[in-house]
């Protein structure tokens, strides 16, 4: 799409080590602070992008956005799952492990979002509220780019049948069951599920399940681990 992009890591290229190996983007997981920070200028120097224009989360499986216009500085970063931002060149960045990542953009009203979609944001209708906040800022739903990355599939993400039949209640297309036939949930349908019903059509999903995928932090796989990140920016 022209004017926006849209990124995803993997786990490689990176200078951390194990259980972190390579490219651990997260912060907040135990790693060595010195190499997350070399990470996270490795992959944005990568990207074309300055390190210093990453604006970060302190995400907590909830439904909160925030608007930003620049890098936090010396403000404490907020406890949110999603930023939106008007500002160009600034590149919005989610962690995940599992959860799916969900990069939204109109580069038509120069509104970007990123937001992070765990089982418990989903059910909470943090992307709703994403793309709510891209709207509020002059986005159009039916401009809307939507790409989600790399996740835990419905196939793998067990969980307990009472848990399954919550989450179903509020978002149906979650329904699952994993490939050795017990209940499930598949996070990343049921966020393009919303997104379809807010009338977001042109999306595109990663094909990547992280659990499956050595090449991919998991956390359901190996507990102690990286993070990945997804970025988006609008020219």
């Amino acid at each position: 799409m022209s004017g926006a992009h849209f990124a995803f890591t993997d786990r490689w290229g990176g200078v951390s080590a194990a259980p972190y190996e390579e490219l651990n983007l997260g912060g907040a997981v135990g790693d060595d602070p010195d190499a997350v920070r070399t990470n996270r200028e490795l992959a944005a120097k990568t990207l074309g992008l300055d390190p210093a224009l990453v604006v970060w989360m302190n995400q907590v499986h909830g439904d909160g956005v925030a608007e930003v216009d620049g890098p936090w500085g010396e403000r404490p970063v907020p406890e949110v799952d999603a930023i939106v931002t008007t500002r160009r060149q600034l590149a919005l960045a989610v962690l995940t492990a599992d959860c799916t990542p969900v990069l939204l953009a109109d580069p038509v009203a120069g509104v970007a979002a990123a937001a992070h979609a765990g089982r418990p944001g989903m059910v909470a209708g943090v992307v709703p509220a994403a793309v709510e906040a891209m709207v509020k800022l002059g986005a159009e739903p039916s401009r809307i780019v939507a790409r989600t990355g790399p996740a835990v599939c419905g196939r793998c993400y067990e969980v307990p049948d009472a848990m399954r039949a919550e989450v179903a209640a509020v978002e149906p297309a979650a329904y699952a069951e994993t490939s050795w036939g017990t209940p499930a949930v598949d996070v990343t349908a049921g966020v393009h599920a919303q997104l379809e019903r807010l009338g977001v059509h042109d999306r595109e999903q990663s094909p990547v399940c992280t659990r499956e995928s050595q090449d991919h932090f998991s956390y359901r796989r190996d507990r102690t681990t990286g993070r990945l990140a997804g970025y988006v920016w609008l020219d």
